[in-house]
């Protein structure tokens, strides 16, 4: 079964509510960061790709996650600050979600792809086709480099 995240709405660091529909014709890697994670250094390759691939079509939005050892207890100016001074990422960055356990959105549906269940740690990567369906998860491990390849699948599809 196709997972759809175009009916999904997730909140801004200002707030407010923002369908991911809103992103309808671009290519989505979806991700759940930290700041004092052992995977945090993959900042700098989530940039990269962000750097890479923004003008073709590609959106890299960051979820600030506390669920995993506590590894993100910083505010979201704090978190945004450490992001751009430390690595110089400058992609979008969301409110603090829940993605184990009582999950937020996205991570609410995005825990139904395969292999369907809850994210089981920091960095862990969704990526969406520009039709909004989920095409595949990445476990932490998952350097964002080995990503290039099915990005460019799907910004070319």
């Amino acid at each position: 079964m196709a997972i759809s995240v175009s009916n999904v709405t997730v909140t801004t660091p200002d707030g407010s509510s923002k369908s991911l529909g809103d992103y309808s014709g671009k290519v989505l890697l979806i991700v759940n960061v930290a700041s004092r994670c052992g995977f945090t250094k993959q900042y700098a390759g989530l940039q990269g790709l962000n750097a890479a691939y923004a003008d073709k079509g590609l959106a890299v939005l960051g979820f600030p996650c506390n669920d995993f050892g506590a590894q993100e207890p910083g505010s979201l100016e704090e978190i945004k600050s450490f992001c751009s001074t430390t690595y110089g990422a400058d992609f979008e960055l969301f409110e603090k979600v829940h993605a184990m356990g009582s999950t937020t959105e996205p991570y609410s549906t995005l825990n139904q792809m395969d292999p369907t269940g809850d994210v089981a740690w920091n960095f862990e990567k969704f990526l969406v086709g520009k039709d909004g369906t989920v095409i595949a998860r990445y476990k932490s491990g998952v350097d964002p480099e080995e990503l290039k390849a099915p990005i460019e699948a799907a910004l070319a599809a």
